[in-house]
């Protein structure tokens, strides 16, 4: 056999026993040692509040960041230099991070979301002027459903700068209706009226309907019905109430005024 090939060999077998095959071992090791950890934090998220979106972000991130540390130890017992390729990293690292600012913005608000959870999916809210149903909760976008079906997406670093009304969150929630009513209709009558026209299905008998002489106009007095219904059928129930209100005035013979003007001409 030729010397060059029997050098070859040489150097070859020393390189798998001295370095490849130990680089191997150590790589196989901390492979095992990871999916031990991930394991246990599977175990622990379970056991968190966290939404299921924000437990898997939070275990991508880790286990990327333990099989970079794998690759870290394994790496210099082959002979690479690893102290290059840190700084290599941080560069690209550095430069992917400004390129993709306001993404990595949106990532954090979705986790600060899917964390604190101001709202879940269902709920009715009303954000940055927009409302509507939740229909998800991304890492990036939050959507919307809204009364007429269109799907709003809302960047998640707008979400978190901004007022959240939920309206699903109590469970109940209070109609509001204003009426206005004749000076020469007494309120007696029309409180009775509007008492009467609350009494449609869903409407919650604690708290009791309340229906007030609310303000004094110019050619009318206002009035104020305030009920509570469940969230599911808010909507159904003022619209509902709303048509009973007529009916019930009518039957009364309470007269709803409305703006006029009287014209007199001088002969």
């Amino acid at each position: 056999m030729p010397e060059y090939i029997v050098n070859l060999w040489d150097k070859l077998s020393k390189f798998l026993t001295s370095k490849l095959l130990p680089c191997i071992l150590l790589a196989l090791i901390g492979i095992v040692v990871v999916r031990l950890l991930l394991k246990f934090v599977d175990r622990l998220l379970a056991r968190t509040k966290l939404e299921p979106a924000a437990a898997r972000l939070v275990r991508s991130i880790l286990q990327a960041v333990l099989y970079l540390l794998v690759f870290l130890i394994a790496a210099p017992v082959i002979g690479v230099d690893v102290t290059s390729l840190v700084a290599l990293t941080s560069v690209v690292t550095l430069a992917i991070s400004l390129s993709l600012q306001n993404a990595l913005t949106n990532v954090i608000g979705g986790f600060n979301l899917l964390y604190t959870k101001p709202f879940v999916v269902g709920d009715f809210v009303e954000i940055a002027t927009k409302s509507g149903t939740v229909l998800e909760v991304g890492l990036t976008y939050t959507r919307l459903r809204t009364g007429d079906n269109k799907i709003i997406s809302i960047p998640n670093s707008a979400v978190v700068a901004t007022d959240i009304v939920n309206y699903s969150a109590a469970g109940t929630r209070r109609i509001d209706i204003a009426v206005t009513a004749s000076y020469d209709a007494p309120a007696a009558t029309v409180k009775k009226a509007l008492l009467e026209a609350a009494q449609v299905p869903g409407v919650l008998e604690d708290p009791a309907p309340v229906a007030a002489l609310d303000n004094y106009g110019d050619s009318a007095i206002g009035y104020i019905l305030r009920v509570w219904c469940p969230v599911e059928i808010y909507f159904d129930t003022m619209y509902q109430i709303n048509e009973n209100i007529k009916l019930r005035f009518d039957e009364a013979g309470v007269e709803m005024t409305y703006p006029h003007l009287n014209v007199h001409l001088d002969k």
